[in-house]
């Protein structure tokens, strides 16, 4: 191993010295060369941009991937080059007992076609997150680490090495300082009075040294402002190009907003076909009066969940609870040619606003109060309503009944 003596008593001295006049600078006994105005606008528009990008980024990675030891995971495959294994999405995982306890019930049963029909869906939306999650990963947080791992780096590193050169000009400035209050000293005219003839020869040879070390300090100092002046260039060429991050970031976020846009459609898409399905399914359940058929309670979907369909003001989605026999129900009872029973009708108080899907439903608004009643062969999850002249079918999870 090639050991340099020289060089290492060189650069320790180096970094002596830039630690003196750091600590000093800290405790105010030594000067500072101050960078413009512009300079330090960049530098703190560089900082900002990278604490918001690791930010922005590791937000969006537990978005995409919420399980912390999925993410360590990927990220170990990440340091090691590897490939990241294939991971089972939670809807694909969701479909697969599905689509098994169908296999157990029985694939021909209600409550087996309708654990089918949902799995088929839940693999549907766990392949449309993969892509999603695919495509976010390419288009969006590689940029962004890219930037952090590669630009960033650069930049720092470039940083640092201004701050060394401005610690080496203000320590040449401080030397030369030094030097030329020594010359200046020495070069005082002595008192001839007090100064014995001996000392005049030892006060020229002293100015004679301290002129030499000036001039050796100047030399000094033009080389560090030259070398701290390039790098202050190549640093700002490096801080303006912040601008170009923002901008190649900026198109990565419309892709991020355009992956994201066309997943959630999926989503809904499917949801939407899965309604319809489930809703051509329920003339299957009202006919089948086995005894492994649910109770009517049983089901019904819970409130909650069907109140979760029209809170969402940006898709006009009508509020179809799955189990309702609309095309069914047309062809074998129009409760317009039907009147209430003599006994058993009963006060009702609708929880949420319901638009009717056709000229057999009736529209509910919330905390209205109606007449309700049933039906023999009426599909379970749906009641006759009545207010005033109007009538028409209601689906019961829509409604609190009174008496």
């Amino acid at each position: 191993m090639d050991f340099n003596v020289k060089k290492l008593a060189s650069d320790a001295g180096v970094f002596f010295s830039r630690a003196m006049q750091f600590t000093e600078e800290k405790l105010g006994q030594a000067e500072k060369t101050e960078l413009d105005a512009h300079f330090e606008n960049l530098m703190a528009r560089a900082d900002c941009t990278k604490n918001w990008t690791e930010k922005i980024l590791r937000q969006t990675e537990v978005l995409l991937q919420p399980n912390l030891s999925a993410r360590v995971e990927e990220f170990l495959y990440e340091k090691l080059d590897r490939k990241v294994p294939s991971r089972v999405t939670n809807g694909e995982l969701l479909a697969q007992y599905m689509t098994e306890a169908a296999n157990d019930f029985g694939p021909g049963t209600p409550y087996g076609k309708t654990l089918i029909k949902v799995g088929e869906t839940q693999r549907r939306l766990g392949a449309a997150e993969r892509d999603f999650i695919q495509s976010a990963s390419i288009n969006f947080l590689t940029p962004l680490r890219n930037f952090l791992e590669g630009d960033w780096r650069t930049i720092s590193k470039e940083r640092r090495t201004l701050q060394n050169c401005r610690l080496d000009l203000d320590a040449c400035k401080a030397r030369l300082k030094k030097a030329k209050a020594a010359e200046a000293k020495a070069a005082a005219v002595p008192d001839f009075q007090e100064t014995r003839p001996r000392n005049y020869v030892l006060s020229a040879s002293a100015s004679a040294l301290w002129s030499d070390e000036v001039e050796k300090a100047e030399h000094e100092l033009r080389l560090t402002q030259t070398e701290f002046d390039r790098q202050a260039e190549v640093t700002r060429l490096l801080l303006e190009g912040i601008s170009s991050t923002h901008v190649n970031h900026l198109r990565c976020l419309h892709e991020f907003v355009e992956s994201q846009t066309n997943y959630y459609a999926q989503c809904y898409q499917y949801m939407l076909d899965l309604q319809k399905q489930l809703g051509r399914f329920s003339g299957t359940f009202v006919g089948n009066a086995e005894s492994t058929s649910p109770p009517a309670a049983a089901a019904s979907p819970p409130a909650g969940a069907a109140a979760t369909l029209p809170a969402v003001p940006t898709i006009p989605v009508v509020p179809t609870i799955v189990g309702v026999p609309s095309a069914v129900a047309e062809g074998v009872l129009n409760p317009n040619e039907v009147k209430p029973p003599a006994s058993g009708t009963r006060k009702a108080r609708v929880l949420y606003d319901y638009e009717a899907a056709d000229s057999t439903e009736l529209a509910l608004l919330a905390d209205e109060m109606i007449t309700v009643y049933s039906l023999p062969g009426m599909d379970p999850d749906w009641l006759i309503g009545e207010r005033g002249n109007q009538k028409g079918k209601v689906p019961v999870t829509y409604l609190e009944l009174l008496s």
